[in-house]
């Protein structure tokens, strides 16, 4: 099987003008269009021909953070998390998780607030590049995360039920340098609490 069949550039889940007015049009079509894109095309240039070309995007990801090569783990990585970063938003979403992951969000965090609050002072200290993450840890704890640049929880064995992209191409053409107000506009307009029910549901039948 070719890296054609297994590394590709995914639909969007929704049409790139059904985020408006927190993320344009514009960001969508600069953002998944050109520089997701970008990630993708280059990763099947690294892998074709080596024995990593059969490998789904995952195994790429882990594999080259694994081996230590740095161009093709940044470009690998950077599509897998776009395609998580993609799948983490729907138009009116935001509110509150339900069922189960809302009682473990109150467990960890004391409530769907402190969360919030704790993902955009995350998001505003992030030096440069990169990404905030929620994420499940060893003993199926929650926990969020801020990853520089490229870095992936995948890498550590963390389970990743929701990202921000936290780079400037995700926001700068619609809110400039204002990242913590985007990242919160995203949290309370767009952030896909269904989907993260049911990747946390998925890891809990995985773990039964």
């Amino acid at each position: 099987m070719s890296s054609d069949d297994r590394v590709t550039l995914p639909k969007l889940p929704w049409k790139p003008d059904a985020l408006d007015p927190t993320i344009s049009t514009r960001t969508i079509e600069h953002h998944y269009g050109a520089h997701h894109r970008m990630y993708v095309e280059k990763t099947r240039e690294l892998v074709r021909g080596s024995e990593l070309e059969a490998l789904p995007l995952e195994a790429i990801v882990q594999r080259a953070h694994e081996q230590g090569n740095k161009q093709l783990f940044n470009n690998a990585a950077q599509a897998w998390n776009h395609t998580l970063y993609w799948n983490s938003l729907r138009p009116g979403g935001g509110g509150r998780p339900g069922g189960a992951l809302a009682t473990v969000v109150e467990r960890d965090f004391g409530n769907v607030d402190a969360l919030r609050k704790k993902w955009v002072e995350l998001a505003k200290n992030q030096f440069g590049s990169g990404w905030v993450w929620l994420v499940i840890r060893s003993g199926g704890r929650l926990a969020l995360e801020a990853t520089s640049n490229a870095d992936t929880p995948l890498v550590r064995g963390d389970v990743a039920l929701l990202t921000i992209d936290v780079w400037e191409h995700a926001y700068y053409l619609d809110w400039q340098q204002r990242r913590p107000e985007h990242v919160t506009a995203v949290l309370e307009k767009l952030i896909d609490w269904s989907a993260a029910a049911e990747r946390y549901a998925a890891v809990e039948r995985a773990l039964a």
